[in-house]
């Protein structure tokens, strides 16, 4: 991809956090928090019960003002390490910061759990102080854990051993998908941008590029399942100690979510496979002269698609009209990142693959990554990961504590955000080819947004379920993908044997296991709150933004009482899936 084609490509800036790996005033940051941690200790350790509402209030501030300054530096040094995954002294000083924040924050590791040993009772006399009662949500999350509490030291040994235990097992994974090369006609390619080519023009590309793919990851999958495995099963050890009652508890606990509702949207997609999924590429199939697709064809451009490539200012002009369109404040929210150097869009040897928003901590700002290439894809996932960055910006004046989403919302702004973009583009569109060309791109969104994601997380529990009875081989760890992959796309797509190994790419399964459903969540959602802002006289905005700004503040039911939505009702699942069901209707009109 020529930088011509694309136009200039911005490169974030770090020094709104610290202006070097070595500087001075990192260095300070480090050592001032490993005293003010002992001190914390010193001051409140073994003694929280003894203490008043005021005194828990104080704690509080003096604890929060050390998570700031830590996460501060966790977040710089990750995305230095997100720059360049392959780079070993980037991965020595990544590693290094891992190992002085958790020995620093093993000095606060007893507030929370001393937290818990507190009774309910005297917790609501403390609530009698306003002040500390604003904490309250950030205090009811951390007393949700009181049932699956270890012993202290037992907790400490987890928490220190996790450098070189998760995290280490997790940097290997990022390091050595990073790292891999991939072969396009003589060409050595990173991941990301052989990824890129399943979605090329030519069929030929696409096929050779999945072939690739799976070779590479063929080749290594030993590797890929010894970390899965090792992870999964450090998993269930912890599991097992904490007593929990299934392997997702601890997500749908972090989450704040229960699991009962998780539960109502997994079934109901899995339900509405046939009709989603199934029927759509059953479409796509027809649309392409064939029979069934081969799996590289899933998201092929359809035959009338002019895979134009979209140069990176038209991009954000036409993220931040669309956001214009909704609210002229979330465009210029959106514009401050675009303004300042907050975005990294660069494609690059060794950079993170996908794509993600860091909110890094509320004293500084966000940072997007993307790997920018120039399809409509790209432009929806900048006005994916704008979304997120504009609410994390919204959310951050609740403080280190309390800014945090929730991951079931977290995903909210963000594709709301697409679906403001996606609509402005349709709206434009006259042409009934390209406009059948734009429905069929978003369905295909869609698919991987709520049934692809379900999908995986089923594979997920599946192999969680496997992996507490036995070492899984790759071939069993394929096995386990083939079926959810079979289940979920149906029988209009042609699996090869070698996409029994491309479980392996996903990052989400190492990184922070059953995370995947939250994005489904978050894609009926919003289809369901997208409605109401259709139907809305007046004052939708307002809310919109009163729901951003609340961070970690409400859980699910409170943040869309206002909107008249309940994800808690059944029925709530069926509205947003219905909306993907209505997209396709229209193709098929659309093509008769």
């Amino acid at each position: 991809m020529s930088e011509t084609a694309l136009g200039t490509l911005p490169e974030w800036d770090l020094n709104d956090l610290y202006p070097g790996t070595n500087s001075a005033e990192l260095n300070d940051d480090i050592q001032s928090s490993a005293e003010s941690a002992k001190e914390f200790a010193k001051a409140y350790e073994g003694k929280l019960s003894s203490l008043d509402g005021d005194g828990i209030l104080a704690a509080l501030k003096d604890y929060e003002g050390i998570e700031e300054t830590l996460g501060r530096i966790m977040s710089y040094a990750y995305l230095v390490y997100a720059g360049d995954m392959t780079d070993p002294e980037i991965g020595k000083f990544f590693q290094n910061m891992q190992e002085k924040i958790s020995k620093i924050s093993t000095d606060l590791l007893f507030f929370t759990l001393e937290l818990n040993r507190i009774d309910d009772e005297r917790f609501e006399e403390f609530y009698k102080n306003a002040e500390l009662r604003r904490y309250k949500p950030w205090i009811d999350n951390v007393r949700a854990m009181k049932p699956y509490q270890l012993d202290d030291q037992l907790e400490k040994l987890l928490h220190e051993k996790n450098v070189s235990g998760r995290s280490a097992w997790v940097r290997l994974f990022d390091e050595t998908m990073a790292g891999l090369k991939f072969e396009m006609d003589g060409k050595q390619m990173a991941s990301q941008e052989v990824l890129h080519l399943l979605s090329a023009k030519d069929g030929a590309v696409r096929k050779k590029a999945a072939k690739s793919l799976g070779k590479v990851f063929g080749e290594n999958v030993r590797l890929f399942a010894l970390i899965t495995n090792t992870l999964a099963k450090d998993k269930a050890i912890e599991d097992e100690w904490r007593k929990t009652d299934s392997p997702m508890a601890m997500r749908h606990l972090s989450n704040q979510v229960e699991e009962e509702v998780v539960n109502a949207l997994s079934e109901a997609v899995q339900a509405s496979y046939p009709k989603l999924s199934h029927r759509y590429y059953a479409l796509k199939a027809k649309w392409m002269g064939q029979d069934k697709l081969d799996y590289w064809d899933r998201n092929a451009p359809l035959p009338e698609d002019d895979d134009r490539i979209i140069p990176w200012d038209e991009a954000r002009d036409t993220v931040l009209d669309a956001y214009r369109r909704f609210s002229p404040k979330l465009a210029d929210l959106g514009k401050e990142f675009f303004d300042r150097p907050w975005i990294d869009a660069q494609v690059r040897p060794g950079k993170a693959p996908g794509a993600f928003a860091h909110p890094t901590v509320p004293s500084a700002h966000p940072y997007l990554l993307v790997n920018y290439q120039g399809k409509v894809r790209d432009v929806m996932t900048l006005a994916h990961e704008l979304g997120h960055g504009v609410h994390q910006v919204l959310a951050a004046p609740q403080g280190a504590l309390l800014a945090d989403t929730p991951l079931t919302l977290a995903e909210t702004a963000s594709v709301f955000g697409e679906q403001l973009t996606f609509r402005a583009l349709l709206e434009k569109e006259t042409d009934p080819s390209k406009k059948r060309v734009m429905l069929a791109s978003k369905v295909e969104d869609m698919i991987n947004t709520v049934v692809r994601q379900i999908a995986f997380y089923e594979f997920e529990v599946r192999l969680h379920k496997a992996r507490r009875e036995e070492e899984l081989s790759p071939d069993q760890i394929g096995k386990i993908w083939m079926d959810v992959q079979k289940e979920s796309l149906g029988p209009a797509i042609r699996l090869h044997d070698e996409y029994q190994y491309f479980w392996t790419y996903i990052p989400h399964f190492i990184h922070s296991p059953f995370y995947v459903y939250a994005y489904a969540f978050g894609d009926c959602l919003v289809n369901a709150l997208y409605s109401v802002y259709q139907n809305a006289q007046s004052g939708f905005q307002e809310k919109y933004f009163e729901m951003l700004k609340a961070g970690g503040t409400l859980r699910h039911k409170e943040l869309l009482a206002p909107f008249g939505l309940d994800a808690s009702d059944p029925a709530f699942w069926q509205k947003g899936l219905g909306v993907i069901e209505g997209f396709i209707d229209e193709l098929e009109e659309l093509q008769s």
